[in-house]
């Protein structure tokens, strides 16, 4: 088969997000930790046990200590060492969160110790000739903010642009692209639909409420991003599913999906319409409807967690998104896979799915796997393992997986 080349200039790398691989700070998540890990460790055989590999992870998922983030992969102190290695895999980008928290810990007091330590992330990226890709919110929420209402106070949207303000007026001169939120879609469906997420609050009107509160947020956060920088890119990394109808023929499965996929994919675009310089896609999940719920069919390869592998659902979602005429940029795309097994065809997979989008008219410019670090998976803990470079989470040693050094010639090549 001969290579699929990619353009000149094309951005090849992965992503972290900050509590993540940082861990090391009180925010709402290590709060919330406190008060649920019992309960995650005794409900985990119930969602995780049906697993062929539930024996290998068992001993993990049932022990409440796994989901502490504690100091998750020690990336605060170590990320020269990390970007060195990204750097020896031929990333020439990556994309990376900073942590509210940290910045602005007591309301409307700034902590310039720790906008300093960004500072320095930037400047050894820029040292590695990696393009910075910096998200200015991936879901914690400071201490204050949170007994505030979270992001379901009036104010949030005052209060992010405060923060944004704060944040861009001192990295502007080391940045060039800004995702103001994370995955908004998925806070609004784990945290107010299912209740599963901090706050756990399941509620209707409290979905409706966030979309819109949170939709504020990013458009003044992008207006005051281009009032400091003129030339900024900024956009919004949201999650876009892949959807088919079980019964193609059938009213209510076509019904079904398309509403899960206006408000899953179409929604939080309109409510942000105009303030969008590229698109941030990141993409995961293929859901499969027979009225009136998702199914699940088990008839394609999954990953550790038992989500489906997919890549022609990337290439669905891309051609959809064509129509807003905007750059693209692919900022999350990975897998749990602990043994290493199936990494590299799932990223092949993808970026030949990219590549076909690209050759009818998707404006795709960027790739970022997730992640570059194995890291603590939310309300999942450690024992799921994402990153192209393992982590000993006894030692913090770290070790390039066989994917990553396969991924490395794909980058250096710049084709697939």
């Amino acid at each position: 088969m001969s290579k699929l080349s990619f353009p000149n200039g094309f951005l090849w790398g992965a992503s972290t997000s900050a509590y993540q691989v940082e861990g090391g700070i009180t925010n709402d998540w290590s709060e919330w930790e406190k008060t649920n890990a019992v309960r995650l460790s005794k409900e985990s055989y119930k969602k995780f046990g049906h697993l062929s590999h539930w024996p290998t992870i068992q001993k993990d998922a049932e022990n409440p200590d796994n989901y502490f983030a504690k100091d998750a992969c020690q990336h605060y102190s170590r990320f020269r060492e990390d970007f060195d290695m990204a750097k020896s895999l031929n990333h020439n980008a990556h994309r990376f969160s900073i942590e509210w928290s940290r910045i602005e810990p007591t309301e409307g007091k700034f902590d310039d110790e720790a906008i300093k330590h960004y500072k320095e992330v930037l400047l050894a990226l820029h040292e590695r000739g990696m393009t910075p890709f910096v998200a200015l919110w991936h879901w914690t929420l400071p201490i204050w903010l949170r007994d505030k209402g979270g992001v379901e106070s009036k104010e949030f949207a005052t209060y992010f642009e405060r923060y944004t303000r704060y944040v861009v007026s001192h990295l502007s001169s080391d940045v060039k692209f800004w995702i103001t939120l994370n995955e908004p879609t998925s806070v609004i469906g784990a945290a107010y639909t299912t209740g599963e997420w901090p706050p756990q609050k399941k509620n209707l009107i409290s979905v409706f409420r966030v979309y819109h509160i949170l939709a504020d947020a990013h458009n003044r956060s992008y207006k005051a991003i281009h009032e400091i920088q003129k030339d900024a890119c900024v956009g919004l990394a949201n999650i876009l599913h892949s959807f088919e109808p079980y019964r193609i023929y059938s009213l209510f499965d076509l019904v079904s999906i398309r509403i899960a996929s206006f408000f899953s994919n179409e929604y939080f675009l309109l409510l942000t319409k105009g303030t969008h310089d590229y698109l941030a896609v990141q993409y995961y999940f293929h859901n499969r409807f027979k009225f009136p719920k998702r199914i699940h069919l088990g008839d394609k390869p999954e990953s550790d967690l038992g989500w489906e592998i997919y890549p022609k659902g990337l290439y669905n979602v891309l051609k959809k998104v064509r129509r807003y005429k905007l750059p693209i940029y692919i900022t999350e795309n990975g897998l749990a896979d602990a043994d290493d097994s199936q990494r590299t065809e799932f990223i092949k997979g993808h970026l030949v799915a990219i590549h076909q989008a690209m050759q009818e008219g998707a404006d795709v410019r960027g790739y970022f796997y997730w992640s570059l670090l194995d890291n603590f998976e939310w309300d999942k803990g450690f024992w799921p393992r994402f990153g192209l470079i393992e982590v000993d989470y006894a030692t913090q040693k770290r070790a390039i997986r066989k994917s990553a050094l396969e991924f490395a010639k794909i980058c250096q090549d710049n084709a697939v």
